[in-house]
């Protein structure tokens, strides 16, 4: 079989469902680590400005992406390879641990499905082609980056300018769109979000949303192009204004508790993607 072949096979909608659970598992020990890592390096940082001792906790442990490996939270069990299987494992041992029984957080499963089902709706969109799966890649940093923001109010710079170099970059070798419109995508997505940060904290005094949003906006910019930034921002306020009347009529929305942009953001940019922008604009009445 020959390497094309192979690759029309691997960029299906079935083989990239595959590649997608298991790069939702990846996505799992993302959302979980890189906020604890950044909060070390934050520490370890601000120690040697203000010339203080580094905490112990922070230098005993190496804490990375891929060390230590996975364990239980509250037994210490380490996790074994068959037990890390990609949405069958939680199913298999109904949800707990395997050494003390200790519930397993459905979210687990439910990133390595949703990335799943992202890779194949990828595949569908775009076809058997090698760009999908920069399509693919784009979608897993949206996916770690919204859960992200929605466990921290944080949206990481390791992960939205990587993803806003990598939009510039695919532009520019031809994968993608034009690069005008995906230079003219990062600038209008950043410089919308920069106005409406300044006009509500000149006018309330206080901080309507952080500069991570930014930076998310400009990456979906350079990766949908220009066109894109306004409908991206009405899909996010739309889904954003449904979750929070939904968490409002739940009790979960507590007052003076931060609801973040960044996950309306991502969940706008993928329905955008998948929707295509001639769809879109003809959706607005704009085509």
């Amino acid at each position: 079989m020959q390497f094309h072949e192979l690759l029309a096979i691997f960029t299906t909608p079935w083989g990239l469902a595959l590649l997608g659970l298991c790069v939702g598992s990846f996505l799992n020990v993302v959302i979980h680590r890189m906020p604890l890592m950044l909060e070390r390096q934050w520490r370890a940082d601000s120690a040697a400005m203000l010339e203080l001792p580094v905490k112990e906790d922070d230098t005993a442990k190496p804490l990375t992406l891929s060390k230590p490996a996975s364990r239980c939270p509250s037994c210490g069990h380490a996790i074994r390879w068959y037990e890390n299987i990609p949405l069958v494992s939680w199913l298999v041992l109904r949800g707990k641990c395997s050494a003390c029984s200790a519930r397993i957080s459905v979210r687990y499963p439910l990133i390595e499905l949703l990335t799943a089902l992202l890779f194949a709706a990828c595949g569908w969109r775009f076809g058997a082609q090698p760009t999908t799966l920069l399509w693919c890649g784009f979608v897993a940093v949206l996916v770690a980056a919204s859960a992200i923001d929605w466990d921290t109010t944080l949206l990481p710079d390791d992960l939205t300018l990587p993803l806003l170099w990598a939009g510039l970059i695919a532009a520019a070798m031809g994968w993608t769109l034009p690069l005008t419109e995906a230079v003219w995508g990062a600038v209008a997505g950043y410089l919308s979000l920069w106005s409406v940060y300044w006009l509500f904290k000149l006018t309330t005094g206080k901080e309507g949303m952080g500069f991570g949003d930014f930076k998310l906006l400009a990456a979906l910019g350079a990766w949908l192009g220009w066109q894109m930034v306004l409908p991206v921002v009405l899909a996010s306020s739309v889904i954003g204004a449904i979750v929070g009347i939904g968490m409002k009529l739940s009790s979960r929305l507590r007052e003076g508790h931060y609801v973040p942009y960044g996950p309306f953001l991502g969940g706008a940019g993928l329905v955008v993607m998948l929707a295509g922008p001639q769809r879109v604009l003809g959706w607005l009445g704009w085509a």
